[in-house]
């Protein structure tokens, strides 16, 4: 079973039903839920998906999205390590550095889920466009 991280954008183009991306974010998700893949998010994802559906939605039905998001996830650590790992890293975004070195020390991570591949060019993991994953499946 492929363990993947999901970032950030992967599921706010389904909550937002961010088209034409929602479906395949969707059909990951599903895959997730079946559990066909074991899917991972950190604390950062979860924050920045809360402040931005915050906005547009009440506190009590973003927690409870986040709740049913936390049904079929799992949430990968992020220690002092990912931090001097990210800070150090030749990435230009720092979020996208540590989500992926909270990816890479968790050594089971087999692919990072993104519409944004090139932020990731500096990653070990394989990167993946949500589409381009599930051709793979």
């Amino acid at each position: 079973m492929d363990k993947v991280l999901i970032d950030t954008d992967v599921i706010l183009d389904f909550f937002f039903d961010r088209q034409p991306f929602s479906e395949n974010a969707a059909k990951v998700l599903s895959l997730c839920e079946s559990g066909a893949i074991q899917g991972f998010v950190t604390p950062v994802i979860f924050s920045n998906v809360y402040y931005l559906l915050r906005r547009t939605a009440k506190h009590a039905l973003v927690i409870e999205k986040l709740k049913q998001l936390l049904t079929i996830t799992d949430v990968l650590m992020m220690d002092k390590g990912v931090i001097i790992s990210a800070l150090s890293s030749k990435f230009k975004d720092f979020e996208d550095a540590l989500q992926n070195y909270a990816a890479s020390n968790a050594g089971n991570i087999d692919a990072i889920l993104t519409r944004n591949i090139k932020d990731f060019k500096n990653s070990d993991l394989g990167v993946f466009t949500p589409e381009d994953y599930l051709k793979t499946k």
